[in-house]
């Protein structure tokens, strides 16, 4: 019999999520010796396996980011001057934009994404200190006195591996570590009654989850023709409504984040008729920029409201049910590709744009979606604190402002961003003031050795519209494993760290001294945010 394979380290990470690779990062950097578990072939998940352009605020070029992101970003720009032709123009942007898509002010091709992931972790890799378990799922955690003792994983051969360390890390998109361990959480939407928001439902439901969307990657070459075969469901999500629409979800209609309650036209390419163009929204190939031939066409991103994934939560249902939902949700954008080369209404009057093909090499993969879903919302651990729209709102908070809170481990910036989700197929865009990150959030309130890395701290699905996002998850992480490396240190548990101001205290230097930003500047001007 074949003798189980085993591995001991002072911190494990499940999943290979942008947290989770920011707290691997931030572990090794401090000394610590790691293995992180990732379910494909890539680490970073938002950004490269899920490909979604880094949605951030408006301050990030200059605050509101810890500084190993600060350093990801400037690094992903700096491989675009190396390794592109850029124009000359573009090369000596400072704020070079590789795809100039609107929704980001870095929207850039997700390969570059893992290949600065991977460049900034190799040193710990090659001398031993990271070791990486690719195309691993966790499969069974053992407990004792409210300690995590050990995880078995399992990879794509069926075998088991025994995991050990001091802390576990939970950086999976769905938290799936938490019912593994034991741990309290909660999932979906919850009760206005619990949580006083007036956003949430009269009555909680933990299967209404916020939407996924299996991203494609397509290129537009004028006077092509690559049009896909009619995807099998195709005829029914052209005739889908989604039940706030009097428009098929496969329309230029979609709802206006200004006014929920309202439609707003789309169109595809940037135009003088003051139509909102979608190619350009998450566009991360501009060919103008280079100053030779090197793509056939632009490349962008269909990560649209045209296909958010709504008819069924992947979470907390069986594994024939989940694996129907994902299925369905490929469908969903192989259709919306279909629809835009062969039905998509045009401005001109004419109908699709034949010359749009997928590129499966963009995203890694053959057929041009990505390895991933995006997921939007996980299992959240209940925690010594809970986030709630409350401490995020602006209208809720009006003149108090920003949110301070004394245990602070970073900060971030979003609306509070909710998709349409899966039974209620509520949505909507509340305006927010930049918020912070409280240590209570990170804490359970049993399980003492394990930390949320990833969308699953202890916040609501409300709050988690807007801490969900690409710098907050990278803070999250980063902040998670320097806690764990604290209490290494320290000889403290997490809460205890928390109930002590001395030890707070120089748990919050440690971060700063890793380059993580506490607090917002007090003259930030919040109050003109719309």
């Amino acid at each position: 019999m074949e003798q189980q394979r085993s591995y001991r380290a002072d911190f494990i990470i499940i999943g290979g999520s942008l947290g989770g690779t920011a707290a691997a990062l931030a572990a090794v950097r401090a000394g610590m010796k790691v293995v992180m578990t990732e379910e494909t072939d890539w680490i970073g998940g938002q950004l490269t396996s899920q490909a979604v352009p880094p949605d951030e605020h408006r301050w990030i070029e200059s605050f509101g980011c810890t500084a190993s992101y600060r350093e990801f970003r400037n690094r992903v720009r700096e491989y675009y001057r190396v390794n592109y032709p850029l124009t000359e123009e573009a090369r000596q942007n400072p704020m070079l934009n590789p795809g100039n898509g609107w929704v980001s002010r870095l929207c850039h091709e997700p390969k570059v994404a893992l290949r600065v992931l991977e460049d900034m972790l190799f040193p710990y890799i090659q001398s031993g200190r990271l070791e990486i378990l690719y195309h691993t799922k966790v499969n069974k955690a053992e407990t004792s006195e409210d300690i995590i003792t050990s995880v078995i994983v399992r990879n794509q051969n069926g075998q088991d591996i025994l995991l050990q360390g001091a802390y576990y890390l939970d950086a999976t998109d769905c938290g799936d570590l938490l019912p593994l361990a034991g741990a309290e959480f909660g999932m979906g939407a919850e009760s206005r009654t619990i949580t006083g928001e007036p956003h949430a439902l009269d009555r909680a439901d933990p299967l209404d989850m916020q939407s996924i969307t299996y991203v494609g990657a397509v290129q537009y070459v004028e006077g092509g023709d690559f049009v896909i075969d009619r995807p099998e469901d195709y005829f029914f999500w052209q005739k889908y409504k989604p039940d706030f629409s009097r428009f098929p979800i496969l329309s230029w209609y979609a709802s206006d984040a200004n006014d929920m309650t309202q439609m707003k036209e789309f169109t595809m390419f940037p135009n003088d008729f003051g139509i909102m163009s979608l190619w350009d929204y998450r566009r991360i190939v501009d060919t103008s920029l280079f100053s030779r031939s090197l793509y056939g066409g632009e490349i962008t991103l269909l990560n649209w409201p045209q296909n958010d994934y709504y008819l069924g939560p992947i979470i907390g249902v069986s594994p024939e049910e989940r694996s129907r939902h994902l299925r369905f949700a490929r469908s969903l954008t192989l259709s919306l590709i279909y629809w835009l080369q062969t039905e998509a209404p045009r401005i001109d009057g004419g109908k699709g744009y034949p010359g749009i093909g997928l590129c499966g090499g963009t995203l890694g993969t053959k057929d041009g979606l990505a390895k991933m879903p995006y997921i939007r919302e996980s299992r959240r651990i209940k925690a010594l604190y809970t986030i709630t729209e409350h401490d995020v709102s602006k209208e809720l908070r009006g003149p108090a402002g920003i949110k301070r809170y004394k245990d602070s481990v970073g900060v971030g910036s979003y609306h509070l961003d909710l998709h349409p989700t899966t039974v209620s197929q509520r949505s909507f865009y509340i305006p927010s003031y930049p918020y912070e990150i409280p240590l209570g959030s990170l804490i359970p309130v049993r399980i003492k050795n394990l930390l949320p890395a990833c969308k699953n701290i202890g916040m609501t699905q409300i709050a988690n519209g807007c801490y969900r996002l690409h710098p907050t998850e990278w803070n999250i992480g980063e902040s998670a494993a320097l806690l764990a490396v604290y209490a290494v240190s320290s000889n403290l548990r997490p809460y205890e760290i928390r109930e002590s101001a001395e030890h707070l205290n120089c748990y919050q230097e440690l971060l700063q001294n890793h380059g993580v930003e506490l607090h917002w500047p007090d003259n930030l001007d919040v109050h003109t945010l719309k």
